[in-house]
């Protein structure tokens, strides 16, 4: 009766290691993206990953606006 018993605790001890793993990478992982987003755009304040795509939300989104000087030489 007592491995029952060990086994049954040894499974909850592993399952509650494994979801904290997993709640860790989680977590790592939506770091890294809020990283990446490194491009503000100076009307809307919505951030971008590269200028590539910067410049195509600018074009799209603030048409009326002039391009900013740091977007300029940037091919879409």
């Amino acid at each position: 009766m007592a491995r029952g018993r060990q086994k049954i605790q040894s499974q909850q001890k592993s399952a509650k290691k494994q979801a904290d793993k997993k709640k860790q990478q989680c977590h790592d992982q939506k770091t890294a993206a809020m990283a990446a987003l490194v491009h503000t755009c100076t009307v809307c304040k919505a951030q971008m990953p590269d200028p590539k795509t910067y410049r195509q939300h600018f074009e799209s989104k603030h048409p009326k606006v002039p391009l900013p000087s740091d977007l300029a030489e940037v091919q879409a």
